[in-house]
């Protein structure tokens, strides 16, 4: 195997994203998300492979992306959503009808006419500024050939589901008024921002509008396309989170919005159904929650869906269900005090029986659910400890999983729901690896080792899990620089999983640890709770502890070590510099240090309301935990690393920090990205992230001999 992993092999790596099973089990459609370094992004690609592994994956797509696969009740076609040049069956004929300049105006309006009300220079998963807009395509596996274009909405197509009989989809589409069409003509030509939306701005999304999302039928048959006029997008996310629509066996459509008087000052959902001809809107929940991934029982007379606290999201996100018949609806998750794993949704393998991926104690693992009572089951420990599954999704009796190993990357996998009980991989004799997505990388260079930690801090026992070299020896160690890596959320958890940064650090000989401080998710409500309006407090306990605890082991080399992190990432490592001499060198990346000046200039500010008040009525909780009101305590170096159009995390709390170091004469840089939201999202900045980060640990490593020369001749800038 080849030495140190390069940061430029990030152009190497696919990424699994979304996993959809067909009706029988026989089939599952996964995307992976894969680098194009001549055009400098990352595309989502979709494949099927037979559940049993009998061959290799199929690539049904290549460029320009897919998301949202789903198949049709038969199991026939296989539909997603991608933004590709209008089908040619819809333009031939289409010059015998106009007049030559009615042609050039229409194709005109095709590759002009694509803003979304979005003022920035971001683009959507599918499509972009200057792009087709994205529209349901479908493969029919039967006959083969190319996928053919299902509708043509004027602002595209965000969401969809099948009808029962595959002859309609519903769609989630916006539909602006003549005078909001001008609004968004002068916007695209350069015109002002004018908006009275209390949620004016969402990260990913831009500035926001008042143009109506809708759900639209679709007939497949003759194109015509119904709108259903009470079913809105409303709440403060719903540009971003959307309807969520989903279609029942008896020709009911569910779907989540919000109803109150004032949706963008609060991040209610709730759970409504309505009739497919538009008729008999119905609320089945009453607020207090955030709803999400509706999923119909296969005979129609129940809903499985995800519900939140809407204020405290500390608290566990659960299952619950509705019953239509009886207007009950209960949880059947609580008991297991895990919330749900990030991105997950219900999924029903009969009508008395859901599955759906839980956090639990450091790992995503399957549940299996009760619909009648609230008696969750922790199933599939075949899982093993070190495999992260990201991704579920259950028909016949297979489940299609997606699964994040530390030494193999992210691939598809399947098992029979018949193994689901098993014990351990030997016992699970359908569990089958169906793709081999990153041999390149993880065949040609050293993949880390993996072990999980425990330790205690502050009478908490707290776990964390540590990615070494090939080489180290856990028993016999010899102390190695270590790099904290913080995750983000602050509600989130880190678990053994496949990350390029690991290996890109650990084939350089460091040790890279990954602390689940107070605040995580995975280890129950209390345990989460133990952060909530206090940032800046436990988690630094934790981390810290964590740290003592492999240099105790003789693991770490306390004289180096360094971090990095982005979001809560970031926002930790502020905290961890202006209260502790931790680290020699950080890295803090796309955070908030000064809670009270961000209000507003960011999407946040429901959240910072819900957590720790508003600025003028409790200042005090906001500034205490602010990390810039102790920066006059900042002697670590700092990287700091921004996204230029990040309204999560906004780019001057960035350069608040930087400057607030740079003052003081403590050595800092400052990296920003202009085009990038609250991530990284092209090969070639993520490769550069990474070389600034490796250069800003080897320049402050104590065991490292650098020339100093240049960076004092030049004021250290």
């Amino acid at each position: 195997m080849s030495g140190e992993l390069p940061p430029e092999a990030f152009s190497d790596l696919s990424v699994t994203g979304e996993v959809a099973v067909s009706p029988d089990g026989s089939t599952v459609a996964f995307t992976a998300t894969e680098c194009d370094p001549d055009e400098d992004e990352r595309v989502a690609s979709l494949f099927v492979v037979p559940a049993d592994g009998s061959r290799e994956p199929h690539r049904l797509t290549r460029h320009p992306g897919a998301s949202s696969p789903t198949w049709s009740p038969d199991g026939s076609r296989l539909a997603f959503v991608a933004a590709r040049d209008e089908d040619l069956s819809r333009r031939v004929g289409r010059a015998d009808d106009e007049t030559e300049g009615e042609a050039d105006d229409a194709d005109d309006a095709d590759t002009e006419d694509t803003d979304d009300g979005d003022d920035s220079d971001d683009e959507p998963p599918t499509g972009g500024e200057s792009g087709p807009k994205p529209q349901v395509w479908c493969f029919d596996l039967e006959l083969g050939g190319d996928a053919t274009q299902l509708t043509d909405l004027d602002e595209g197509v965000s969401e969809f589901d099948w009808s029962p009989d595959g002859d309609r989809l519903v769609v989630s589409a916006r539909d602006p008024t003549d005078e909001e069409r001008e609004y968004l003509d002068e916007r695209k030509d350069g015109g002002p921002v004018v908006t009275e939306r209390l949620q004016h701005k969402i990260n990913g999304v831009g500035w926001t509008d008042t143009v109506t999302t809708y759900l639209f039928v679709v007939n497949l048959d003759t194109g015509e396309t119904e709108r259903l006029d009470d079913a809105t997008a409303a709440g403060a996310f719903a540009d971003a989170g959307g309807l969520q629509p989903t279609w029942s066996p008896d020709d009911r459509i569910a779907y989540v919005s919000c109803d109150a008087d004032r949706p963008d000052d609060t991040l209610e959902q709730d759970l409504f159904v309505i009739d497919a001809d538009g008729s008999n809107d119905r609320k089945l929940t009453s607020g207090g929650y955030a709803t999400g991934t509706p999923r119909w029982s296969p005979d129609g007379s129940r809903i499985a869906f995800q519900a939140g606290d809407h204020e405290n999201w500390y608290v566990p996100r659960e299952i619950r269900v509705a019953d239509l018949d009886s207007d009950e609806v209960r949880s059947v998750s609580t008991s297991l005090d895990r919330t749900l794993a990030l991105g997950a949704s219900p999924s029903w393998a009969g009508d008395d029986e859901l599955y759906a991926l839980v956090a639990d104690e450091g790992k995503s693992r399957i549940a299996r659910l009760d619909p009648d009572t609230d008696a969750p089951e922790r199933v599939f420990d075949a899982q093993g400890e070190f495999r992260a599954i990201q991704g579920l999704h259950v028909a016949g009796d297979t489940a299609g999983l997606l699964v994040s190993d530390p030494a193999d990357g992210w691939d598809a996998y399947a098992v029979s729901l018949a193994d689901i009980d098993a014990v351990d991989a030997a016992h699970a004799e359908s569990f089958t690896r169906l793709s081999a997505l990153n041999e390149t990388v993880t065949d040609e260079y050293e993949m880390p080792k993996v072990r999980r930690v425990a330790f205690e801090s502050d009478g908490w026992e707290v776990e964390g899990v540590v990615y070494a070299p090939a080489d180290f020896d856990f028993d016999d160690p010899d102390p190695r620089p270590t790099v904290v890596a913080i995750h983000g959320g602050p509600i989130a958890y880190d678990e053994p999983a496949f990350r390029f940064d690991h290996p890109v650090f650990t084939s350089r000989g460091y040790l890279v640890v990954r602390v689940n401080y107070r605040g995580s998710t995975s280890y129950g409500r209390g345990f989460a709770e133990q952060l909530r309006g206090q940032w800046g407090s436990v988690e630094v306990d934790d981390i810290v502890a964590g740290v003592e605890d492999l240099v105790d082991r003789g693991w770490t080399d306390p004289e180096r070590v360094f971090g990095y992190g982005i979001s809560y990432g970031g926002i930790a490592q502020g905290y961890l510099v202006t209260q502790t001499d931790l680290l020699t060198a950080a890295a803090p990346e796309h955070g908030i240090y000064d809670l009270r000046s961000s209000y507003g200039t960011d999407d946040n500010h429901l959240w910072t309301r819900y957590e720790f008040g508003l600025p003028w009525e409790n200042p005090e909780a906001l500034d205490t935990s602010s990390a810039i009101t102790d920066a006059g305590d900042i002697d670590t170096p700092l990287l700091v690393m921004a996204g230029g159009q990040d309204w999560r995390c906004p780019p001057s709390q960035s350069e608040q920090l930087y400057v607030s170091a740079k003052a003081q004469g403590v050595d800092a840089k400052l990296v920003v990205y202009p085009e990038e939201q609250h991530s990284i999202s092209t090969p070639e900045r993520a490769t550069h992230r990474l070389e600034q980060i490796l250069d800003w640990y080897e320049r402050h490593d104590p065991a490292v001999e650098t020339d100093d020369t240049a960076d004092d001749t030049d004021g250290g800038d």
